[in-house]
């Protein structure tokens, strides 16, 4: 296999794996803790490397993973104490832990491949170069393999715990009432986000993690309803960002994990405004609808009220509408020329009148109101 289509893999296999438990950190509003939490592992892995000595320790990961913990933790003591809103709470715990984790590497590490470059950015382009063999055999790159490996457990444990997950994601309360222990549940997740986070780390990473873990589930979250077709279209999102984002750097001659991270921006602001019920265009375009409609009940309900009586010469007059009803020019006439289309009104020059279609229309508009 090529290193072209090596790194492509990988980069798929991070951005699949990152986006199965930050489908969950969306739907329970909880993605700024992906940030908290990709930052905040930094000094867990420079303490479990100070302990082992060793980069490629899997005793690297149960450090990062007991950093997010500790991230997790702090973040819920300070939330409890009343004094502190979540957000709040993050703000103040994961740079600090950053900070240490930043002050350790500068201080006892700076001779080590442990650099906030590396953290924060990642390079891709050299992921092929780093293979694992056995008994002489080549097993393939060491952060596909890990990778993989943690892919494996997010799909098992998602299987397993998969009713309980959409349970305390959508009503923690009733949960705990039916005694799921939604917060050993939220301690697990975010173990798996730690560990995700760090596996990905070397790769491509913390910044491209965070995104994988944001914006292809919040993409699919403006796109779905359901949890299950949710999952599937962010992973789908999350693999076409990536290779998106590969052959973008190749064309660009740019950092890959940038330019993944570019991608997904761009993939959820096209959603964003593109989606079908949720994206800004449709919202917009519903509201618009709705004040038309709202325009053409008035219209039909003031040339009703005034049909036949003495002053309809005057108040049934296209150009009193804009004053009588404080119009502009332009939305009164889309209202008249929407009711001349439904047949509710007939124009005669600047005089407008009802239609026999136009007065039922009206009686049941006054009935409704």
């Amino acid at each position: 296999m090529s290193a072209s289509l090596e790194i492509q893999l990988i980069a798929v296999v991070v951005a699949v794996t990152c986006a199965l438990p930050g489908v969950f950190l969306v739907l329970q509003r909880m993605s700024m803790m992906s940030d908290a939490i990709s930052h905040a592992i930094l000094p867990g892995i420079v303490i479990a490397f100070f302990i082992t000595g060793n980069l490629s320790s899997p005793w690297i990961i149960l450090g990062a993973a007991a950093g997010g913990l500790l991230t997790v933790a702090l973040v819920e003591v300070l939330r409890k104490t009343g004094l502190l809103k979540e957000d709040a709470a993050i703000g103040i715990v994961f740079p600090a832990l950053f900070s240490v984790g930043v002050i350790l590497i500068a201080q006892y590490a700076g001779d080590v491949h442990l650099d906030i470059d590396a953290v924060l950015l990642g390079e891709l382009a050299f992921a092929p170069f780093d293979r694992i063999t056995m008994g002489g055999m080549d097993l393939g790159p060491r952060a596909l393999l890990v990778m993989g490996v943690i892919l494996v457990v997010n799909v098992v444990f998602i299987s397993v715990f998969f009713k309980e997950l959409k349970l305390i994601s959508f009503d923690r309360a009733l949960a705990g009432a039916l005694g799921f222990a939604p917060a050993l549940l939220h301690y697990v997740l975010m173990g798996l986000v730690s560990v995700t986070a760090v596996g990905a780390f070397d790769a491509v990473g913390s910044i491209l993690v965070v995104a994988l873990m944001v914006a292809p589930p919040a993409s699919a979250y403006l796109l779905t309803d359901g949890l299950k077709p949710m999952i599937v279209v962010s992973v789908v999102i999350g693999a076409v960002s990536a290779v998106a984002g590969y052959w973008v750097a190749h064309w660009l001659d740019a950092s890959i994990a940038g330019a993944m991270a570019s991608m997904s921006g761009v993939l959820f602001l096209s959603i964003l405004i593109l989606a079908p019920h949720r994206g800004l265009w449709s919202v917009q375009k519903r509201r618009s609808n709705q004040a038309l409609l709202f325009g053409r009940k008035m219209l039909v309900i003031h040339l009703y009220n005034h049909e036949g009586l003495p002053e309809a010469q005057h108040e049934c007059r296209m150009d009193h509408l804009e004053d009588h009803l404080r119009w502009d020019h332009a939305f009164a006439s889309r209202a008249i020329r929407s009711s001349l289309q439904n047949d509710y009104i007939l124009q005669q020059g600047p005089h407008l009148s009802l239609t026999e279609t136009g007065r039922k229309y009206a009686r049941s508009s006054l009935v409704e109101l």
